[in-house]
């Protein structure tokens, strides 16, 4: 689909002032600065909360995908964006939860931050290796999407995101420009909800699939380690 075209579909939510004001800001800039290629856009329900899992190469992973997205994205983002002037506003503004990695109380604090988001039906952005990949490798996933949408009823749609690695890599301090981009969106996973409770085994076969799907849209060589 072309990029330009998203702004036809109706949007199921406004989101934030803020959000709406960064988006506003970047689409044009992204427009003329990157060919970017939106795949799938009808694989994401349009009556429910949605659960975005995609892989994470770049930084500028989260922006594509907002700009990308039908919905406004609430992302689960590392609670370093947030001690740090620039970015503490541009994450606060836009809604986003911070993760602080490591803590198991900042764990639960942002997984029911996300999961108020979609029982209101809501969009959430996660990146399932918790963390950018190194290596460019796809790398084993972790359960928060799925004990997510377990808890929630979400759907999680799998997202290959293709070319941000070209556009600007974990150690790269600025981003480099025209380069191509693809975002694809997969088909949706749904997991029976039982009362917000899941086995284990059945939230890892989720997640192991899913982890799949993702490989599968990005190209990524699936490695069975985390990152």
């Amino acid at each position: 689909m072309p990029f330009q075209s998203l702004r036809s579909r109706k949007r199921r939510q406004r989101g934030p002032v803020g959000y709406r004001l960064a988006k506003a800001t970047l689409n044009r800039p992204l427009r003329l600065a990157y060919r970017v290629d939106v795949q799938g856009i009808d694989n994401v329900p349009r009556d429910e909360g949605v659960i975005l899992a995609a892989n994470h190469r770049s930084f500028m992973d989260s922006i594509f995908l907002a700009v990308a997205s039908p919905d406004p994205v609430t992302f689960v983002a590392k609670a370093e964006y947030f001690d740090h002037r620039l970015t503490r506003w541009i994450f606060r503004s836009t809604g986003q939860i911070p993760l602080r990695r490591g803590s198991p109380a900042g764990a639960r604090d942002a997984l029911a931050a996300a999961s108020e988001v979609l029982t209101e039906g809501g969009t959430v952005g996660i990146y399932p290796e918790g963390t950018r990949s190194r290596d460019g490798k796809l790398h084993r996933g972790k359960l928060g999407p799925a004990r997510l949408a377990a808890a929630t009823g979400a759907a999680i749609v799998p997202v290959g995101l293709v070319g941000t690695d070209e556009v600007q890599l974990p150690d790269e301090r600025l981003p480099h420009l025209f380069r191509p981009v693809a975002v694809k969106f997969g088909e949706p996973w749904h997991l029976p909800t039982n009362g917000g409770r899941a086995p284990t085994s059945r939230l890892r076969d989720t997640t192991d699939g899913l982890m799949q799907d993702i490989a599968a849209l990005s190209g990524a060589e699936y490695i069975d380690s985390f990152a």
